[in-house]
């Protein structure tokens, strides 16, 4: 079996100047390792890199870096704007979002500890207009302010205190005639009573069957005692401010 090393009858390296490297071959024999370059029956093959073509990414390429021969120095700027922008908004977003999430959060937290200071409700009367109940909460629990009539307030006002279980003057329970405010919880087992209903024109607590006057005194049922009157003041006409501010 021939020695393939000695059918090669001359292989000449020439070195060039950017290191590329020329193969002649006389023989169409080759050695293994050099049959992967060369076509069959060819006589000679070229080995350098500067046979490649180097694939092109321009169009990947940002416009500040579509130069290859400019400095990095002189392209910094511009490649690395759209990295600081986006970083900055980014950071923006994260600060405004947290204090947001913050502020929720101490709001939630902080809310009952309001509450249970006292903290002070302001109540625009216009929102109950005569011969209506409106309800609103304060402290965690509701409150009904009462728009009575000329009619409902002659009424409660003449009512005998013989009759009554926990007996108090109308006069009593009130700073304006015309305005009734009392806290809504029955007291009984704490349900709310509905307005306007009931034998005597007030409020019924449908839970047990307290029936309570316009003036929210008991008059029937099991609940011990009249509504309760909670703190509150007139601001002006028109606005009532329940609860006293620490």
């Amino acid at each position: 079996m021939p020695n393939p090393s000695t059918e090669i009858a001359h292989l000449n390296y020439v070195a060039k100047a950017d290191f590329a490297v020329s193969c002649t071959i006389t023989s169409p024999v080759l050695p293994p390792t050099l049959s992967l370059f060369a076509k069959q029956g060819s006589s000679a093959f070229r080995c350098a890199h500067t046979d490649i073509t180097f694939p092109d990414y321009s169009r990947y390429r940002r416009d500040s870096t579509k130069n290859v021969n400019a400095r990095n120095e002189d392209t910094e700027v511009p490649r690395k704007l759209f990295s600081y922008l986006s970083l900055g908004v980014g950071t923006a977003i994260t600060a405004l979002s947290a204090k947001v999430l913050t502020l929720q959060f101490i709001g939630y937290k902080g809310a009952p500890f309001i509450e249970q200071a006292g903290a002070v409700v302001e109540i625009n009367l216009d929102l109950v207009p005569e011969g209506k109940n409106g309800t609103f909460l304060w402290r965690g629990k509701p409150v009904f302010v009462r728009h009575r009539t000329s009619k409902e307030i002659e009424r409660e006002a003449n009512v005998d205190m013989s009759v009554l279980r926990d007996p108090q003057h109308d006069h009593e329970r009130v700073q304006k005639p015309e305005w009734l405010i009392l806290l809504a919880p029955c007291t009984h087992l704490g349900c709310v009573p509905v307005p306007y209903a009931g034998d005597y024109g007030g409020y019924f607590c449908p839970c047990h069957g307290s029936h309570y006057d316009g003036s929210g005194r008991i008059r029937r049922g099991p609940a011990p005692r009249n509504l309760e009157v909670p703190e509150y003041s007139f601001k002006d006409d028109r606005t009532v401010l329940i609860g006293k501010a620490e």
